[in-house]
């Protein structure tokens, strides 16, 4: 499905109001909160929600309407938040074990009045559905700490045949990357995880 908030690489006015209300509580709670350590906003939108913005177009071809898409440490919401805000149809969760950054996420979905779910705590945490350890068919993940130890754990919840997704400086081998436009270094890279034994 084409997202009704953007056309080519314009955003249209419901998203563009929508990413205004979110950079806008994001610059007043990142005043009394570390959310983020860049405080210019011009800089949050480059960074944060373009390349949040742009990760999410690169999915288009690997998502469908209803996809389940897990926001590792997630932080201020990057790349989840801009993500669930461009593809509405999408079943987004946020996972943040830090309690003020859940907090933040909790009150930016309620704001925004997203159907987005915030699991405020460790992924390793998250109870299991119906006996069976919850999997998604995407993971994203964007500067998490102890990024090796986050990675393996961030593999074992995409389903088989799904998608990690990560925002990194550094694509391994074997992987399908694609840069982030400007003049970074960084990468979007897509691991499509092949069937397991449990």
């Amino acid at each position: 499905m084409v997202s009704p908030y953007v056309e080519g690489a314009t955003l249209l006015p419901a998203l563009y109001a929508q990413l205004s209300t979110y950079l806008d509580l994001l610059v007043k709670w990142n005043a009394r909160t570390n959310l983020t350590s860049i405080r210019e906003p011009e800089e949050m939108v480059r960074r944060h929600f373009g390349e949040s913005l742009f990760a999410g177009a690169q999915l288009a071809d690997r998502v469908t309407d209803g996809t389940t898409l897990l926001d590792f440490g997630s932080g201020a919401g990057f790349p989840g938040l801009p993500i669930q805000l461009s593809r509405p149809e999408l079943a987004v969760t946020l996972a943040e074990s830090q309690g003020k950054k859940a907090s933040f996420l909790r009150e930016a979905v309620r704001t925004l009045g997203l159907k987005t779910e915030v699991w405020a705590g460790r992924v390793e945490t998250m109870p299991p559905v119906a006996g069976v350890k919850r999997e998604f068919d995407v993971v994203t993940m964007r500067a998490v700490d102890d990024m090796g130890r986050a990675v393996v754990e961030a593999r074992g919840r995409v389903k088989a045949g799904g998608w990690l997704v990560i925002l990194t400086t550094e694509v391994p081998d074997g992987v399908e990357a694609v840069r982030l436009p400007g003049d970074g270094h960084g990468w979007v890279t897509f691991e499509q995880v092949g069937s397991r034994v449990e």
